[in-house]
């Protein structure tokens, strides 16, 4: 039986490339998104994603309308899943909230909004499966989060509380569950990458951006050598040289383009 993962947002952008990478590697995905109907300004839907997604090699791609900030919704999903599974072997908290603003501009509706994205979900997400790997004594959950930098934090203290504690939860899976063999990872871009929200919130053009398909390739390797890969928060392109990747031209945009690091400066510069 093909391994399952249990992709957040995967009905576009980062999310959606993971899944197809996966797939190509014969894993079952799960399409666990809140889009069931076309967007005006977002592309695709579970249901067009998981055609995708089978279009790329995967044995099966259920589309699973999940809401990450309704407790009900993620049980729901999840219940779904090892329905129609019976296993679950890939976390990948991947959706999320931008906000790139100072705390006087950041309400507490706001804040709620990207705590219950980003930290509350991936939790939720990972509770929600915990039991059954146990069971199995397997599984592995990737959140997309970077490594925890106290100087990333002026400018954008909300989002950074609930990106931080991804990846706290990333690595705290690893360690309270090491018994169970249930590994836990964080993974970040070391560059801005195209997607929805990129393109939405203004930050820049395709000649400083790489492809999503760096973070699906980063993703794959983390799931495929969690040896090297768990209770780590991982850069996607040094975890790539890490394991032997050398050409990272093929992530351009455009081929004569020069991606930005995603750093502090970028970041204060993005909200201005």
């Amino acid at each position: 039986m093909s391994k399952v993962a249990f992709i957040t947002g995967a009905s576009r952008g980062i999310g959606l490339s993971c899944a197809k990478r996966l797939a190509r590697e014969g894993w079952s995905i799960v399409v666990a998104a809140k889009t069931t109907e076309p967007h005006p300004k977002l592309p695709g839907t579970i249901y067009t994603a998981a055609e995708e997604i089978k279009e790329a090699g995967a044995p099966e791609a259920l589309p699973v309308q999940c809401n990450v900030r309704d407790l009900e919704s993620v049980n729901a999903a999840a219940a779904a899943v090892l329905d129609k599974f019976g296993r679950i072997d890939a976390v990948i908290n991947n959706a999320g909230a931008l906000w790139w603003r100072t705390l006087d501009e950041t309400p507490l509706n706001k804040f709620d909004l990207l705590i219950d994205v980003n930290c509350r979900a991936a939790y939720a997400c990972t509770y929600a499966f915990i039991e059954k790997m146990k069971e199995q004594k397997s599984g592995h959950i990737v959140n997309m989060s970077p490594p925890v930098d106290l100087s990333i934090v002026p400018g954008h203290i909300a989002y950074m509380i609930g990106k931080f504690g991804m990846t706290m939860i990333a690595q705290g899976v690893a360690e309270e569950f090491k018994e169970y063999n249930i590994k836990g990872s964080a993974l970040w871009p070391k560059t801005i990458i195209e997607s929805s929200a990129t393109i939405n919130y203004g930050m820049g053009d395709p000649s400083i951006w790489r492809k999503a398909d760096i973070i699906a390739d980063a993703t794959y390797e983390i799931l495929a050598r969690p040896e090297v890969s768990n209770g780590r928060a991982l850069i996607d392109e040094e975890f790539l040289r890490e394991v032997g990747y050398t050409d990272f031209d093929q992530y351009k945009c455009l081929p004569d383009s020069q991606p930005m690091d995603l750093d502090s400066d970028l970041m204060r510069m993005a909200r201005s």
